[in-house]
């Protein structure tokens, strides 16, 4: 794990995604497609919107979230819905999106063709996750019902994920391939996030702390 530390936010955002436009741009340089996973949540907003902007061939980029709510995108919770408006816009608008929801009324009645559409994408190249106060990342929570199949070696590309913390079901990348990604990276702010860092990699395992099951080989971004 390789912790970056930044005086302000601003410069961290800019420089997380100059990191990442130049990552998929290598990976154009050397193969037909290249593929980006992003937390949602409004803290990469930044990151998305300095994204958009940059001069890739995009039309050569698939994008999907690592993990969304199994919510519709007329819902203010949608994750897909703030990608379409903060990174698939400008120029990174011809960005082909891999989707995370398929409009069933649950997330098993979809999930043998979303997991094949993810399938397709894989391995990423560059992945940016996110991690909350409970040590969670994407949608792999303490307490998850299928959290031990979510970190497993084998476990498929694709899990619901019901948790006690969260208020919908949700369906979530698996920590084999996070863990696939060329490039990853972690996105934190604040003490608390910090110290809930410093814990996840003193915890004897993964099961209360599932970042720590994607730690390896991990930049963390971290600001006050």
């Amino acid at each position: 794990m390789n912790m970056l530390e930044y005086a302000d936010r601003d410069l961290m955002m800019l420089h997380l995604a100059d990191k990442i436009a130049s990552t998929l741009a290598r990976m154009l340089d050397q193969n037909d497609r290249a593929s980006l996973a992003v937390a949602g949540g409004t803290s990469p907003g930044p990151v998305f919107d300095a994204l958009s902007g940059v001069d890739l061939d995009w039309s050569r980029v698939d994008v999907m979230l690592t993990d969304e709510r199994w919510v519709g995108e007329d819902n203010p919770r949608s994750n897909t819905a703030l990608l379409k408006n903060r990174l698939l816009v400008d120029k990174a608008a011809a960005a082909r999106l891999i989707p995370l929801y398929g409009g069933t009324d649950t997330p098993e009645e979809s999930l043998d063709a979303l997991s094949d559409a993810v399938a397709a994408a894989t391995p990423l190249s560059v992945v940016l996750l996110g991690m909350g106060e409970d040590m969670h990342t994407a949608s792999l929570f303490p307490g998850a019902d299928r959290l031990a199949e979510g970190l497993s070696p084998d476990a498929p590309p694709l899990l619901p994920m019901r948790a006690p913390g969260a208020d919908e079901p949700r369906i979530t990348l698996t920590a084999p391939v996070l863990n696939g990604a060329m490039s990853k990276h972690l996105l934190i702010m604040g003490e608390a996030k910090r110290a809930a860092l410093n814990a996840a990699t003193k915890a004897p395992d993964a099961m209360n702390a599932p970042v720590k099951a994607v730690l390896a080989d991990m930049t963390v971004h971290w600001a006050a």
